[in-house]
C-alpha cells in the first residue's frame, strides 16, 4: 500500500511539474520518508517493578524471554498529601529505587541490548498525583523545589547511564493545570542536562490537556481507558469499545504532531479487567481472578493500536523481577508473568 501511494504520489508531481529537478528532488525526499517510516520500530516494553533486595539472577533473560525490548525503571519520590516537600532515595526505601538499584537495572538492561526510560514517578500516600494541591503559593514553591531537585538528580542519572528515554513526570492533572509555567521551566532545566529523547506521562482522561506537549519528544499517554464492563470480554467487544478512542487520539495526535507512546498500559487478571482499573484496584481482594479476560483485552488492545504509524509501543504495566515487590496478589496483578497473557505478549512483542 504505501509503494504504490508513493508511485501515485511521484507521478503526480511528473504531470505537474516542469523542473525535471525538481521532479527528482521531491521524489527522493518521498521515498526517504517511506523507508524511514518502514523502519520504526514500536517500543515493546514492560515496566520493570524496583525490588526490595539485589536482583537473585538476571531479570533481563526473563524479559528477553518474552521478546521484550525495552524497559521501564522507576525510581519512585515521596509527597504526603499536605506537607509541600518530596523525599527520595532514603534509606529505608527498595533497594531498586536507590541509585545502586537503579544504576545495576540499567546496566544489565544494556548489556543485555534492552532500552531504558528512566521514570521518576511522585507517590503520594493514600492519594493521587493528579489531585495534588497546596492552597498557597509559598507551599507550591516549596514542593516545586523538591520536585525540580528530584527530577533533575533522575535527568543526570539517566544522562550518566545514556539513556535512551527520560519521562518527567506522570499524571499531575492539577499541578499542572494550576501551575503550567513551572513545567514548561522544568522541561527546559531537564533538557539542559539530559540529551536523549524526553516524554511526559499523562492520565488517559487528560492527555488532550497537557500544554507543552511542542517541548517533547513523545506524548505520553497512561493508556487506562475504561471500554467495557464485561466480566470476560470478547475481543470483537473490546474492537469497538476502542474506535471512538482511537478516532480522538488520532484527531489529536494530528494537532500536536508528535508520536504517541504508551508509557503505561495494561489490564489485571480479574473479571471486567477492561473496565474502570482504579475502581478494580480498591476492591482487587473480593474480584475473582480471570487470565482470559486480561488476555483478550491486551490483544485487542495491540489489535488495535499496532499498524497506526503514530503510534510508537509501549510499557506494560508490569514486571516482577524474581516476583519480588508484590502486593500480595500477583495472580491478579497486571503482571502477565506465566498468565495466559505472557503469550499474547510474547506474540506482539515478537512482531
Amino acid at each position: 500500500m504505501k509503494k504504490l501511494f508513493l508511485l501515485l504520489t511521484i507521478s503526480f508531481f511528473v504531470n505537474s511539474c516542469l523542473n525535471q529537478k525538481t521532479v527528482q528532488c521531491q521524489a527522493e525526499k518521498m521515498i526517504e520518508t517511506v523507508e524511514e517510516v518502514s523502519k520504526i520500530d514500536k517500543i515493546g516494553g514492560l515496566t520493570l517493578v524496583a525490588p526490595p533486595k539485589p536482583f537473585m539472577k538476571n531479570p533481563m533473560i526473563d524479559i528477553q524471554a518474552v521478546n521484550s525490548d525495552w524497559v521501564a525503571v522507576i525510581p519512585y519520590g515521596f509527597t504526603r498529601p499536605t506537607e509541600p516537600k518530596v523525599s527520595f532515595n532514603i534509606n529505608w526505601q527498595w533497594w531498586g529505587e536507590k541509585e545502586e538499584g537503579i544504576v545495576e537495572s540499567i546496566r544489565l538492561a544494556k548489556a543485555a541490548g534492552v532500552n531504558v526510560m528512566l521514570k521518576p514517578q511522585i507517590y503520594v500516600p493514600g492519594d493521587w498525583t493528579g489531585t495534588l494541591d497546596f492552597h498557597s503559593a509559598k507551599a507550591w514553591e516549596s514542593w516545586e523545589k523538591g520536585n525540580t531537585e528530584y527530577t533533575l538528580y533522575m535527568a543526570n542519572l539517566a544522562e550518566a547511564q545514556q539513556v535512551a528515554l527520560f519521562c518527567f513526570g506522570t499524571e499531575f492533572k492539577n499541578a499542572i493545570k494550576e501551575r503550567p509555567e513551572y513545567w514548561v521551566g522544568l522541561i527546559r532545566q531537564v533538557r539542559e542536562v539530559y540529551n536523549g529523547k524526553l516524554t511526559y506521562a499523562s492520565n488517559w482522561d487528560n492527555y488532550h490537556n497537557i500544554p507543552f506537549w511542542s517541548e517533547l519528544d513523545y506524548v505520553g499517554i497512561n493508556a487506562y481507558f475504561p471500554l467495557c464492563e464485561s466480566k470476560t470480554p470478547k475481543k470483537e467487544e473490546l474492537l469497538a469499545h476502542w474506535k471512538p478512542v482511537v478516532k480522538a487520539m488520532e484527531d489529536f495526535q494530528c494537532t500536536v504532531d508528535k508520536p504517541i507512546i504508551f508509557t503505561e498500559f495494561g489490564y489485571l487478571s480479574v473479571d471486567a479487567c477492561a473496565s474502570k482499573t482504579w475502581e478494580l484496584e480498591n476492591n482487587i481482594r473480593s474480584i475473582e481472578t480471570n487470565e482470559k479476560a486480561q488476555a483478550v483485552a491486551l490483544d485487542a488492545l495491540f489489535s488495535t493500536f499496532w499498524e497506526k504509524d503514530w503510534w510508537e509501543g509501549g510499557f506494560l504495566w508490569k514486571w516482577f523481577p524474581d516476583m519480588q515487590g508484590h502486593e500480595g496478589y500477583p495472580d491478579k496483578d497486571y503482571t502477565p508473568q506465566g498468565k495466559k497473557a505472557e503469550v499474547v505478549v510474547k506474540r506482539w512483542y515478537a512482531n
